[in-house]
């Protein structure tokens, strides 16, 4: 039993591991416009800390961050925090490491940077991390009760199930066109079983502001660093025209 939470707690590193996207499920684009929107990264915080920081931490993210997009510190000590008392601190969970040791047989990673750490060739990060949490659905044969189109066979269970509801997967078997003794397993379609608290839209709406949420802990400056950076281009092209001027008027009397 120990060996099984182990597993299930530490496939939920969100989404850690490495080789997740093998079977080459086509990535979702993630609205990348959620990282500018203020409310998307409040609820993506509230979702994150009530969903994801149960079990897993955020160690190099500090609560009074939050600030950054527009949360007051008594706004994050009254919802946001639960294990610590001081805004200042960094977000750990209650679960004491050594005990979670204990009780699991291993620690659950750290979620500081996983939208960073699984980008990859077929789509950023946050397009994995999007069309991962939505594409769960229902499978008896796995231990927990769940599986992934974008990871499949994954140990986690699907947490946001309340949410989105419980929903199967239907498959047809179709051979292949270049080797007729190959038998493709294709996806068609989900079919909801019961409902959630939230309709399709409302979720892919939620799951978005998680994203965002995960994307921003994992560089909380880049909005920041891109405003700078159109100021810099900006800058640097201004210059660009007052050097051309310059250099024709060093010149215009050489011959």
């Amino acid at each position: 039993m120990k060996k099984f939470f182990a597993t299930l707690l530490v496939s939920f590193g969100c989404l850690s591991a490495a080789q997740a996207n093998e079977a080459g499920f086509p990535l979702d684009t993630f609205p990348v416009e959620k990282m500018s929107d203020m409310a998307s990264l409040q609820n993506g915080s509230k979702l994150f800390v009530n969903y994801c920081l149960n079990c897993h931490a955020a160690a190099y993210m500090r609560y009074n961050r939050m600030r950054d997009f527009g949360l007051t510190e008594d706004q994050i000590k009254k919802n946001l925090m639960f294990a610590t008392d001081k805004v200042g601190d960094t977000m750990k969970v209650a679960l004491d490491a050594k005990q979670a040791k204990e009780y699991f047989g291993a620690q659950p990673p750290d979620l500081s940077v996983i939208a960073r750490s699984r980008a990859g060739p077929g789509g950023s990060g946050a397009d994995y991390l999007y069309t991962y949490l939505r594409s769960y659905y229902r499978d008896e044969t796995k231990p927990t009760g769940w599986n992934n189109l974008v990871y499949p066979n994954v140990a986690m269970p699907h947490v946001l199930w309340e949410l989105q509801g419980q929903r199967t997967a239907k498959f047809v078997d179709e051979k292949d066109h270049h080797n007729p003794n190959l038998v493709i397993h294709k996806f068609e379609g989900y079919e909801q079983v019961t409902p959630g608290k939230l309709d399709e839209h409302a979720f892919n709406e939620a799951v978005g502001d998680l994203v965002a949420y995960l994307q921003w802990m994992g560089e909380p400056a880049q909005g920041k660093r891109a405003q700078i950076g159109v100021w810099v281009l900006l800058f640097l092209g201004v210059l660009t025209v007052f050097t051309w001027r310059l250099n024709a008027s060093y010149w215009k009397d050489v011959k």
